[in-house]
């Protein structure tokens, strides 16, 4: 067992190794902000946490495990994105081993596991999975996927002729741990929702429990007698997996409610001629990255229209391939399995039911290239023996093989450092990609590149003028740059294109807000309540621009909404405190309040945003407590200093000796200048 040890051993080093470059990788500014950078993930794991995960919708998606996972990393590591892409690397690592161990374990050929777990580990195509921090749920899901299937090998194992008790009642136990590990993938994201038909394929090879479909290779009625197993005839194989079908129904349904709304393409969108054509050349992409991973991007724009020819030629590789592992399924029966893997855990991501606006992606290969390294592996130790090449020569192959996958995944992650370079690469390997553009307008305009930004925002509409979120990103930096009636027109023809994108709504109300146009900010600010009733930012909003308006009372039952919606939200939590401590209406204060809010959200700081201490020395100084708001406000003084915000420092100064006069610090929120902070 020495040798199966130092392949694990060996497979973790070179894989830790190998994506090594991510700890200094910076966030994506595609979707990480979603996964990472909100404030339940960023509150660490908590009890309101946990509640939260089992229960939001939030990112149109339902996997409760996911976010637990990144509120774990907040907890360990804080807000350090090298540490969480390490998270990823070893999970990547992990699930390497697993694999091994699992083909080990079912088909006892060391070499052909070793070499489907190194390629899975180190093939360029999984990149986008490991370095992605938002794609966490990628590589949970796999792990707990994996040992749902090792599960399942050990349930398979105890099921001997002769069932004797004990065997009996462990085989039980195995298949309730393998069921238990197949909804915690589920949890992790729904992309193994084709598991139980994976386990029906390991039914036929490599566990030979089935004879149907000419399933019965020499080689199984050898490992039925050593590990014990019988054949088992089909419709019983299909019986024992309906508790597995259950829960992937289960996940579908509660996958598709969570999707519906925002990330869904409607069939007006993108026809299902279109989505089904792209499916076919999809599947042939996939091969052709698989087997020359050259030109890989983290946005594959989805065409308005396939050519006839290309989806004909194909269709015509796909039905070719089909029949050839077929009419060898007898023979070389891991062929088919391989190949059926392949396509049928692809089924969810190939764009039948369109989610997002992409054709393929290369994170989607993560579980389905298994089967092809499946059939490349067993298929080339197979032909080795048949003709008797040397195991020199197949070594320096697939070392060959091997080296190259690392050299081009090196190569790969290079792009991963940063926004800048991921979606700049994007864009100079694909063509028309207008999400790309979008994205890397993100990413300049994040680094203060506004001229760059804007071109890069026009050249996404010049591609798909249809695209509400490039408008919306125009709008968002015409009104930054003070073009506020461009960026008018530009919200106007993004709620046009998407009247249901409740985003676009608040940036519009925010916008009309400036504009002194309170009502109709109002009225934007409430529609985007009511198509994303979770999201806290409109409330939130809301509050500050009543605020504005010389509405303390209103502001303080929208600030509290936000609150609800996100209860660690230190901004929030800071003005709701202010307008307590500080209001000029003595109906409104509330002292004793504000110093609990206003310390919460200094606990939650780190005691390194003067604003909020500003706030908590206001808060002490209303509840009589003029000591500790004299003490607050020479710390908040200090910190604004040290930071370079000494402009605010004068009016700190100003609160700081009417503290020292045993005097609390009113104002109209509706004049002064920190209603627009």
């Amino acid at each position: 067992m020495a040798r199966p040890r130092t392949i694990c051993l060996l497979l973790a080093l070179v894989t830790v190794l190998a994506y090594s470059p991510v700890r200094q990788a910076a966030l994506v500014v595609f979707d990480d902000p979603v996964y990472v950078q909100n404030s339940q993930v960023e509150a660490g794991l908590t009890w309101a946490g946990i509640k939260w995960a089992f229960t939001t919708w939030y990112g149109s998606n339902w996997h409760p495990l996911t976010w637990l996972s990144h509120m774990l990393d907040v907890s360990l590591f804080g807000k350090d994105a090298g540490a969480q892409h390490f998270v990823n690397v070893l999970f990547h690592a992990a699930n390497a081993i697993l694999l091994f161990l699992l083909l080990f374990r079912l088909t006892e050929k060391l070499w052909p596991a070793a070499f489907v777990a190194a390629l899975f580990a180190w093939h360029p195509l999984h990149v986008e999975s490991v370095a992605w921090i938002s794609e966490r749920k990628d590589v949970l899901s796999t792990c707990f996927g994996l040992l749902t299937l090792l599960a399942y090998g050990n349930y398979v194992n105890e099921l001997t002729p002769r069932r004797e008790a004990a065997a009996h009642k462990r085989s039980k136990v195995w298949y309730g741990c393998a069921l238990g590990l197949f909804a915690l993938s589920l949890m992790a994201k729904p992309m193994l929702v084709t598991l139980p038909f994976v386990l029906l394929l390991l039914d036929f090879w490599p566990l030979g429990r089935s004879s149907a479909f000419g399933f019965a290779p020499a080689d199984s009625a050898t490992r039925n007698t050593q590990h014990g197993t019988r054949t088992t005839h089909a419709p019983r194989l299909i019986l024992e997996k309906l508790p597995f079908l259950a829960l992937t129904i289960v996940s579908c349904i509660v996958t598709f409610l969570a999707q519906r709304s925002e990330a869904v393409v409607s069939l007006e969108q993108r026809p299902l001629g279109l989505r089904f054509a792209n499916a076919i050349v999809s599947y042939v992409e996939y091969l052709g990255k698989a087997l020359w991973p050259a030109k890989l991007a983290i946005i594959y724009p989805l065409p308005d229209a396939i050519p006839a020819r290309q989806i004909a030629g194909a269709a015509l590789i796909l039905a070719v391939l089909s029949f050839i592992v077929w009419r060898m399924r007898r023979t070389s029966p891991y062929l088919l399995i391989g190949w059926l893997w392949f396509l049928g855990t692809l089924v969810p991501v190939i764009g039948i039911v369109q989610v997002g606006g992409q054709a393929l992606a290369d994170r989607y290969t993560y579980v389905p290239l298994i089967g092809v390294f499946i059939a490349a592996a067993y298929g080339a130790a197979e032909v080795a023996a048949r003709f008797r090449i040397s195991n020199a020569v197949v070594s320096i192959i697939a070392a060959g093989i091997l080296v190259g996958s690392l050299r081009v995944t090196e190569y790969q992650l290079q792009f991963w450092q940063n926004s800048q370079a991921l979606f700049g690469h994007a864009i100079a390997v694909t063509k028309n990609n207008a999400i790309a553009h979008i994205n890397l307008g993100v990413a300049l305009e994040q680094d203060e590149h506004r001229p760059e930004a804007l071109a890069e925002y026009r050249r996404a509409i010049e591609i798909d003028p249809r695209r509400f979120q490039a408008h919306n990103n125009l709008a968002n930096l015409l009104s930054a740059m003070g073009w506020r009636e461009a960026a008018f027109s530009e919200y106007q023809e993004a709620l046009r294109l998407n009247p249901e994108a409740a985003v676009a709504h608040v940036n519009f109300a925010t916008l009309l807000a400036e504009m002194g146009r309170f009502d109709d900010a109002m009225a934007e600010y409430a529609k985007a309540t009511r198509l994303a009733p979770d999201d806290p930012r409109p409330f939130y909003l809301m509050g500050k621009a009543c605020l504005r308006h010389g509405q303390s009372v209103e502001a303080i039952k929208h600030f509290r909404e936000a609150r609800q919606r996100a209860p660690r939200d230190f901004e929030t939590l800071t003005w709701l405190a202010r307008v307590l401590a500080a209001d000029q209406n003595p109906a409104v204060r509330n002292g004793s309040e504000g110093v609990a809010l206003a310390e919460q959200a200094n606990q939650i700081t780190g005691g390194e945003q003067p604003f909020v201490l500003d706030t908590l020395a206001m808060a002490y100084a209303e509840a009589g407590r003029f000591k500790e708001a004299q003490s607050a406000a020479q710390q908040a003084i200090q910190v604004a200093t040290a930071g370079g915000a000494q402009k605010t420092v004068p009016e700190m100064q100003q609160r700081l000796q009417l503290y020292e006069a045993g005097r609390p610090y009113h104002e109209d929120f509706s004049k002064g200048a920190a209603a627009s902070k």
